[in-house]
């Protein structure tokens, strides 16, 4: 038998620092920390993660914005930011495990609108 290290790194596993892409999902300001700190060190899982938590804050804009609509707004806005913690929580989870994976129904569109930062 051999011996030695059996675990092996996949495409949508990361085994380095995942502080960066965590710290993205916290706040706006926790976003801008990790933009700026990612400059440096220009780590792809956290570029990757940083996109994602950009994505989320613009959409989150967008429903406080829909919400000063009155009434059918503010259901709209309601529903919207139900879902969008949703998003926040599964881009959360994927950077705690070290995962790179898009969140779900809009993490393709973010990863193509944010492909330049």
């Amino acid at each position: 038998m051999e011996s030695g290290n059996t675990h092996t790194e996949t495409k949508n596993e990361y085994t380095g620092d995942a502080t960066l892409a965590i710290v993205a999902y916290l706040t706006i300001i926790g976003l801008l920390i990790a933009f700026i700190m990612n400059k440096d060190k220009n780590d792809p899982f956290a570029a990757y993660h940083i996109k994602q938590s950009l994505g989320l804050t613009l959409c989150g804009i967008a429903v406080f914005v829909v919400g000063m609509v009155p009434i059918l707004g503010w259901i709209i806005s309601f529903f919207g930011s139900l879902f969008l913690l949703y998003l926040w929580i599964m881009g959360l989870i994927n950077a705690i495990n070290g995962k790179i994976k898009p969140v779900p129904f809009f993490g393709n569109k973010f990863e193509e609108w944010f492909q330049n930062i």
